[in-house]
């Protein structure tokens, strides 16, 4: 069993996820596009007009998102199954839905979710 993380170990973490969502969040954000009509009628009633006005979505074709630069120090700290980025089918980064496959209702559903979530937990930007 690995050694347990320090408040400042958990705090670092922390720090470095925070950062590596923003900075993500700004480098797919630039080439995110706002809801189709039909997927904005899909979503109206389960999310608030202004979350889906505001939230940005992207289908990446023939890239990946990558993971963090931090996870081999994360894996020498004794963390294991650290989520593959590239092998989810889409990723929230705060108001920007980036995905790897073309967005299905409930994948989009289940990502706004994600979006509510950001937006309860105000990470700061």
């Amino acid at each position: 069993m690995p050694t347990p993380l320090t408040p400042d170990q958990i705090a670092q973490i922390s720090h470095l996820v925070a950062a590596y969502i923003l900075t993500q969040r700004d480098r797919y954000a630039v080439r995110a596009l706002p809801l189709s009509a039909q997927q904005r009628a899909s979503l109206e009633g389960f999310f608030a007009s202004e979350l889906l006005g505001n939230t940005r979505v992207l289908v990446l074709e023939g890239e990946r998102v990558a993971n963090p630069d931090f996870y081999p120090k994360l894996r020498e700290l004794g963390l294991k199954n650290l989520p593959e980025q590239s092998g989810m089918a889409a990723i929230t980064f705060y108001d920007v839905i980036v995905a790897h496959e073309r967005f299905s209702p409930g994948l989009l559903f289940h990502e706004f979710v994600h979006v509510e979530q950001y937006r309860q937990l105000a990470l700061p930007r």
